[in-house]
């Protein structure tokens, strides 16, 4: 077979585009594909303060910071929805491309609230729509780091931010915690259950919970994420976070994967690059 890349990187998140230089800067042929911009769930980040080498910066930030060194190098990148990848072929809704290796960095998507797709003014992402509510009253549904982060950052542009989260406590660093703690236009409701959602013509009014109900303008939902690995239909998988060894290697002989797409503990920037970094020293060694 005639390949047309040494390794196709699928997904330019931190992982994708972090393997992308390993790889080129070690003469590998390589292709960066995704689906949509480069940075990925990265572009959607409020605020980063524990990332090295910054002491704040936005994700989309950073996102272009590591997108500049992508195209300054002259990695190729090219867009398409991944459908199938198999026997060396990534097969896109644009095209087929011929491989020796691939690297999967394919990262996770925002988990939806059920029943809410007919809704309007509910948001996954703080940064991309927050001046839709300047001075206007929203929710923030969850309470891991990801939910005080975007609660911290509305609380910057809207009237009141109202916090609901159905665990006991905060699920995050302590300093974001007692900062949200000491914002006066935010209200914390912990414990605390939706048990229905009033609308009218599609329009979220109020939410109704163990613990009161609030009149709202809009909400923000941040309850976690989930894997996007449905069209993996070969690869060893648990929950859908695709199976690695040390190598970053699945049961697949040519197919690596890193970043938050993979089965591990912790799911942080950091540890997404140091294993990005991992595939992609472990497909230059494997590259013959």
């Amino acid at each position: 077979m005639k390949y047309d890349f040494d390794c196709v990187v699928v997904g330019a998140g931190i992982a994708g585009m972090t393997s992308a230089i390993y790889l080129k800067r070690s003469n590998v042929n390589v292709l960066l594909l995704d689906s949509e911009a480069p940075g990925g769930l990265l572009n959607k980040i409020t605020s980063i303060e524990n990332y090295p080498g910054f002491n704040k910066i936005t994700g989309s930030e950073l996102a272009y910071k590591i997108y500049e060194q992508v195209t300054n190098l002259g990695i190729e990148v090219r867009y398409g929805n991944v459908l199938e990848i198999k026997d060396n072929i990534v097969t896109t809704d644009i095209e087929q491309i011929k491989t020796k290796k691939v690297i999967l960095a394919i990262g996770r998507k925002a988990r939806k609230l059920e029943n809410t797709n007919d809704v309007l003014n509910i948001s996954y992402c703080a940064l991309c729509d927050a001046n839709l509510y300047k001075n206007k009253i929203v929710a923030v549904i969850g309470y891991s780091n990801s939910a005080i982060e975007e609660a911290i950052y509305l609380s910057e542009i809207c009237k009141k931010v109202i916090v609901i989260g159905r665990g006991s406590s905060f699920k995050g660093e302590q300093i974001l915690i007692e900062k949200l703690n000491n914002l006066k236009n935010v209200e914390i409701y912990l414990d605390c259950v939706i048990k229905n959602l009033k609308k009218e013509n599609n329009v979220l009014k109020e939410i109704e919970t163990n613990k009161g109900n609030f009149k709202i303008d809009g909400m923000f939902v941040s309850i976690g994420y989930e894997p996007n690995s449905s069209f993996l239909t070969n690869i060893n998988k648990e929950n859908g976070y695709i199976i690695v060894d040390d190598k970053m290697k699945t049961n697949i002989d040519y197919i690596y994967a890193c970043g938050d797409i993979i089965k591990k503990d912790i799911y942080q920037l950091t540890t997404a690059v140091g294993e990005a970094t991992i595939a992609a020293i472990n497909v230059k060694k494997d590259i013959k």
